[in-house]
């Protein structure tokens, strides 16, 4: 399992879709984002674009550790992104996010093939104003730290560079 971290449009999706295309294809996205609105949906046919076949998309919005568990023996999977997988459980009244969160990091330990998961890091800047987004970035940190610790490979994307700090480099 990789984890691949980095700021808005630091490049980490891209580095992520190269780790995973490195492998023998065919390749399983899981997408996250949902099209709330026309700049959304944009950035959605982008990346959906940049993806040619073999990709194949999975959207779960929501039920992130269920596309894991389903995909495919041996094949390689990438999750885009975590940070939005986590907005949307945070926005769900009803979610036990501390469950969510536990359910998901158990179906990362038992990936049935390669697994390579994005997420914004959020922890650089100054701490938010408001109390919903200090919990986000707080919820966000410790989401990061748990999974770099199961994870084999962690890597820091920051202006198009990928920094490895965990594992081999690829």
């Amino acid at each position: 399992m990789t984890l691949v971290l980095g700021g808005a449009r630091s490049g980490k999706s891209a580095h992520a879709e190269w780790l995973v295309s490195a492998q023998a294809g065919p390749w399983l996205y899981v997408a996250t984002a949902q099209g709330w609105d026309d700049e959304m949906r944009e950035r959605i046919a982008l990346h959906r674009a940049r993806r040619p076949p073999p990709w194949e998309t999975v959207d779960a919005p929501r039920d992130l550790a269920g596309a894991i568990r389903r995909a495919p023996p041996g094949r390689p999977v990438l999750v885009d992104c975590l940070t939005l997988w986590l907005t949307n459980a945070m926005l769900d009244e009803e979610a036990d996010l501390a469950a969510e969160v536990a359910d998901l990091l158990a179906a990362c330990a038992a990936a049935p093939g390669p697994l390579v998961l994005v997420s914004n890091e959020v922890g650089f800047g100054i701490v938010p104003e408001n109390a919903l987004a200090r919990r986000f970035r707080d919820e966000a940190g410790r989401l990061h730290q748990r999974l770099a610790t199961l994870a084999d490979r962690v890597v820091l994307v920051v202006a198009g560079l990928p920094m490895t700090i965990k594992g081999e480099t690829q």
